[in-house]
């Protein structure tokens, strides 16, 4: 298939590309609970004739086009929304309270029904086949990517390629960024209870007061960062949520405090849990009190293949041209498709969705979030380019 083939295929399902992006926008669900999404797009993979199975790793979708032998090349979408009320005034807005797809995996799941489209066209020209991991649950651990993995997502037969896109509100719409190499942060939750006698806060002789210690750990844990790590490698510990419940005169008993640790190495990542683990022990101890810790492991660093992400550039550049094509910075977010490119070769990259001038832009995770919808078009143009200069060159990056 050839550029001009493609683009003239994407953009005639423009139109449908828009119905179906605010369709998902106004019904979002939380990860784990993708039932009716799941179900739309069953109903929207009926209609285009592709084969699928349901029920993996949750609510995810494994559907396949072309052939079933030669290289098969994976491409990843997922689906889940955030607890995040949504603060847009638009036809399409979110129609679950509380819930919101602010992090753009609606604009996800279209670009891969949008690539179905165009593939599924096309069909009969692909030298292999390609899978469209529809996935659930990506914004909770343990991850809806691993739970499709442990399923067989990746197998019978094995997965040769991945690939996978993320919007970037800090690029402007009809661009797209990419990273070689280690690209995104691990990302470990932290739960700590700090366990003290609380009382009258005027008669702090009697106490041995959690808010105070509580108070010490956050300060000392920010030393594992400033002065165990290596300071040429990045990483981040962050206290997000402190709940102390006392008043202006009674000091509680016990201290709640949830944060992250975030890295870009997984060695120094094993080392700082135990860092994590002395600092609260011992400055707990210190201060009198005891201290629960629990840190629960969550997604490992994103390491792109380095070869298939340049590869991938110049494909992007080729259907793009080299002006709206870009190197990307590493990044301390976290995303479960690091676990895609742990077992097979990866690249994971960006989709531009602002537009200064019609004033589109909101971060990520926050009410507003919002797209420039000329990004379904470029979302789905890459995806199902890749997937099909990566068949038509039999194209399998350097061991």
């Amino acid at each position: 298939m050839n550029k001009e083939t493609l683009l003239a295929a994407v953009n005639e399902a423009q139109q449908k590309l828009v119905e179906v992006r605010r369709h998902l926008h106004a019904n979002p669900e939380l990860s784990f609970h993708e039932k009716n999404t799941s179900a739309f797009v069953a109903h929207e993979l009926d209609a285009l004739g592709i084969k699928y199975t349901e029920g993996i790793g949750g609510y995810g979708i494994v559907a396949h086009i072309g052939k079933p032998d030669g290289k098969l090349v994976a491409l990843r979408g997922d689906m889940d929304a955030l607890p995040i009320t949504e603060e847009n005034d638009v036809p399409y807005a979110s129609k679950n309270p509380g819930v919101m797809h602010a992090c753009g995996h609606d604009v996800h799941t279209t670009c891969l029904l949008g690539a179905a489209m165009v593939l599924k066209k096309h069909e009969a020209q692909l030298p292999g086949a390609v899978r469209l991991l529809f996935q659930p649950a990506e914004e909770r651990i343990p991850g809806g990517a691993s739970l499709m993995i442990a399923d067989g997502a990746l197998r019978n037969p094995d997965v040769n390629l991945i690939f996978g896109q993320h919007v970037y509100p800090d690029m402007e719409v009809g661009h797209v960024g990419f990273r070689p190499g280690i690209y995104m942060a691990s990302a470990d939750e932290i739960y700590l209870t700090v366990n003290g006698k609380g009382g009258h806060a005027a008669l702090p002789q009697k106490l041995n007061d959690p808010v105070l210690a509580a108070s010490h750990i956050i300060v000392a844990l920010q030393q594992i960062v400033s002065r165990r790590s290596d300071p040429t490698l990045p990483s981040v510990l962050s206290i997000g949520k402190v709940i102390a419940n006392g008043a202006t005169n009674v000091i509680p008993d016990k201290v709640v405090m949830e944060g992250t640790f975030r890295t870009l190495d997984e060695g120094w990542r094993e080392r700082a849990h135990e860092e994590i683990r002395r600092v609260v022990r011992h400055t707990a101890e210190a201060m009198g009190v005891t201290a629960d810790l629990e840190i629960r492991i969550g997604y490992p660093c994103l390491t792109n293949n380095p070869e298939l992400a340049v590869w991938s550039m110049k494909q992007a550049e080729m259907l793009f041209g080299e002006s709206r094509v870009h190197e990307l910075p590493i990044r301390m977010t976290a995303e479960d498709f690091a676990y895609f490119a742990q077992a097979v070769p990866a690249c994971f990259y960006r989709l531009g969705t602002s537009n200064k001038v019609k004033g589109i832009g909101a971060p990520l995770h926050t009410s507003k979030f919002d797209i420039d919808e000329e990004a379904l078009q470029t979302g789905t143009a890459l995806m199902a380019w890749l997937a099909v200069k990566a068949l038509e060159e039999d194209y399998s990056p350097p061991a």
